[in-house]
């Protein structure tokens, strides 16, 4: 898009901007707080993913930040490596965030190296499933903080844990005094001494550590459902259904205004000025955001190792949210991003935005479509949203720390309502059953397990179904024919009379190890009239090494016994590896290749005597 900074495209860019940050905001500040690393997280996020992905990236309208998607994996990330630490949430940090920065580095080397353009092929029941599994996590997470319970909070609760943590502290006195290699009868007395200077509070934080464990992720939130509905706060459930009801109200009465927003500063202001005794969200800092610097000081390849798989779901997870964003903004503006760009620029965004302690993100498909529709133009818009977030955290950080959480827990619902995938539900009943299975599996593992395995399971199982349907389909034409039973279109002037000597295959499609089983039985096919066969591939465009093999197996056996195999229409890539691994020309000679029917049947005709039909 040409003249960027024309003053018509500025006053566009300004108004897409500035709308888009305003939606942005609640949004932020929701997945922050739900993240477990507090709304200044969100916040940050989405300031940088916004402001350098837009700078750097490839979609000229696409507004970004924390998605649903992206914080639903990062809560896992944000977890794990939160109870590894006890709980510490400030020694957790460095770790955590080193994971984010690894996404958006891999992010960047997936948009170099190209890769941009196969995100296409992620199959469609793979995607339904997923974004359905993030809906279903969102909600169910979000009924504790939606009815006032917190159950870490809960000392009955937290009491449970109390022999566990106990026992916990004790094993890791003797697994450092093991390191250490303190643990000798002679020296046990250090043991004893370490065990007595273990105090009630360090025994109640490490069970309210596990009791947060407990109870986190979807199998956990249900599993304390029951006491948390024994102990519900009716303000803060008030608060929460009051957020809801704006929320999906005032979207009836009009879309100028983000009823997101309008719920944010009613229900909140309501709530402060009527002076209510309501649960607020986190501090959040007023002052410029500082780059923690103990991401590299402090960096411990151990701690990150078991989370490098993570960082690279979290960064094609980042792919895939965007260029889908970048899809719908390039329907919607007429234009064609640049997909390859796209991830560079959010890898640079997220990778920028780890440093600083944010949360990582993705393109927004709301914030984009709302900053086109307010006139965005180019990439100033998003980078004006990052700045607007910028300037509301620094002037009214303490404010917005007013704020119920109650009121998040609110927003987060309507987004974890809006963002399943209803069209692919609906259309279960009518879809493939294989199709049905797989956006049910990846729904169910991710809901319950793991949302970075459930879609690998899912696109295995996929591409296996898939591989199988074709290769179903290309045994299924592939079958050996004599020369007068389903000819192609240019075999029917074939001499009939040499019907018993010469037999065709047909391989219709690419021979490869989905497609090997069928094809490997063709010598068993022919009769011992047979003199001569034709293997016609014109339509075999690609061959891997199986079906390379396969191939070889079939084609020895057959010039051991003395018949003529002759090929028609081998193409480039399966005629290269058959030179490879010298198929050609030691079995089969250059002179039994034939660019086309009409030159196989001249030389049958000349060389393939009609023994059967003379006796």
């Amino acid at each position: 898009m040409k003249n960027y900074f024309t003053l018509k495209h500025i006053k566009g860019d300004i108004f897409g901007g500035v709308t888009a940050g305003i939606v942005a905001l609640p949004l932020a500040l929701a997945f922050g707080l739900s993240s477990g690393l507090g709304p200044s997280a969100g916040l940050y996020g989405a300031i940088f993913v916004s402001f350098f992905a837009a700078l750097f990236g490839g979609t000229n309208t696409q507004i970004s930040g924390p998605t649903a998607p992206m914080t639903a994996v990062s809560m896992g990330v944000i977890a794990g490596i939160i109870a590894i630490n006890d709980g510490d949430v400030s020694q957790a940090l460095p770790a955590i965030l080193t994971v984010f920065l690894l996404a958006g580095l891999m992010q960047v080397v997936l948009g170099f190296l190209g890769l941009g353009k196969y995100i296409k092929y992620i199959p469609y029941p793979v995607v339904s499933g997923f974004m359905t599994a993030i809906g279903v996590i969102i909600l169910i997470t979000q009924i504790m903080p939606a009815i006032g319970y917190y159950p870490k909070e809960d000392l009955e609760y937290v009491n449970e844990f109390k022999p566990q943590a106990e026992e916990i502290i004790l094993n890791n006195i003797l697994k450092d005094e093991a390191g250490e290699g303190l643990l000798v009868l002679e020296d046990f007395q250090q043991t004893i001494k370490r065990a007595n200077e273990i105090t009630p509070a360090k025994i109640q934080q490490e069970a309210a550590t596990l009791a947060g464990r407990d109870s986190s992720g979807v199998i956990g939130a249900l599993k304390i459902l029951p006491r948390g509905l024994r102990n519900i706060n009716w303000l803060e459930i008030l608060l929460t259904l009051s957020t809801i009801i704006i929320i999906f109200g005032f979207k009836k009465i009009t879309k100028v205004i983000p009823s997101t927003l309008v719920a944010l500063l009613t229900v909140s202001g309501v709530a402060y000025f009527a002076n209510l005794d309501y649960r607020t969200i986190p501090q959040i800092p007023s002052g410029f955001p500082t780059p923690n610097l103990e991401i590299f000081t402090n960096f411990d390849l151990g701690s990150v190792t078991p989370y490098i798989f993570t960082a690279l779901a979290l960064a094609l997870l980042g792919a895939i949210d965007s260029l889908l964003t970048s899809v719908v903004a390039d329907n919607m503006t007429k234009t064609q991003h640049n997909p390859n760009k796209e991830l560079v620029g959010q890898g640079i965004g997220n990778t920028i935005g780890a440093i600083f302690g944010g949360l990582p993100g993705a393109g927004a498909t709301i914030r984009t479509v709302v900053n086109i529709n307010s006139g965005g133009k180019t990439r100033i818009s998003g980078m004006i949203a990052g700045v607007l977030l910028l300037l509301i955290m620094v002037s009214i950080g303490p404010t917005a720390s007013k704020i119920p959480a109650a009121v998040l827990a609110g927003i987060l619902i309507t987004v974890g309502i809006s963002v399943m995938d209803y069209k692919g539900l609906k259309a279960i009943p009518n879809m493939p059953k294989p199709e049905v299975a797989i956006m049910l599996i990846v729904l169910v593992l991710s809901s319950v397990w793991d949302l970075v395995f459930a879609v690998g399971i899912g696109m295995v199982i996929a591409s296996l179904m898939f591989m199988k349907k074709i290769g179903d389909l290309t045994s299924e034409k592939s079958e050996m024919n004599s020369l007068e039973e389903e000819p192609w279109t240019d075999e029917y002037a074939f001499p009939t009379h040499l019907k018993e000597e010469v037999f065709i295959k047909h391989i219709n499609g690419p021979l490869f190890f989905g497609t090997t089983s069928d094809f490997v039985t063709l010598s068993n096919q022919l009769p011992d009239t047979a003199q001569a066969v034709i293997i016609r591939m014109d339509k075999t465009n690609y061959i891997d090494q199986s079906g390379l093999y396969a191939l070889e197996d079939v084609i020895v056996p057959l010039v051991n016994e003395g018949k003529k195999v002759l090929i028609v229409g081998l193409q480039k890539q399966p005629k290269y590896m058959m030179e490879r691994v010298n198929m050609i020309p030691k079995l089969i000679p250059n002179e039994d290749l034939f660019d086309n029917i009409n030159d196989c049947l001249t030389y049958i005709k000349k060389n393939v005597k009609d023994i059967y039909s003379e006796k």
